[in-house]
């Protein structure tokens, strides 16, 4: 007898470990990496760059929840800002000129397209063409 298992027992034997393993990381995860996770097979999914693959000058699109928005005056100019979250890294979002959009709230989800610019450390898309998510699948 050989000490190697015989190929049917170890397929059968690895695929339960498997899901069970799968079945434990979801059931230990905080509830905001579940979140993390699904935002960014979302964004997969829609054909978006993750906003960590983004780089300074870069045209993208991107997509994500949103997770503040504010309104912040920019030189005396009213400016509408918000933080767009894909599960990789936040990315401020800012519409000059704006002290509201209808659609965009906390918890939304959007596609946002533009170049990217760094601003105190942090990526930036000024001015953004956007699409809303459909409420349904959130």
């Amino acid at each position: 007898m050989s000490a190697v298992p015989r190929r049917e027992k170890a397929g059968r034997a690895e695929r339960p470990s498997g899901r069970f393993r799968r079945m434990l990381d979801r059931l230990s995860s905080s509830q905001e990496d579940l979140e993390s996770e699904e935002l960014r097979e979302d964004t997969q999914a829609t054909g978006c760059t993750r906003i960590s693959e983004c780089s300074d000058r870069q045209i993208v699109k991107v997509a994500g929840t949103l997770r503040t928005v504010t309104l912040r005056p920019r030189a005396g100019v009213p400016a509408l800002e918000a933080e767009l979250f894909d599960g990789t890294e936040p990315l401020d979002v800012v519409w000059l000129g704006r002290r509201s959009i209808v659609g965009i709230e906390p918890g939304r989800r959007i596609i946002a397209s533009g170049r990217v610019a760094m601003s105190h450390g942090r990526r930036v898309l000024f001015n953004p063409t956007y699409e809303l998510r459909p409420l349904g699948k959130e």
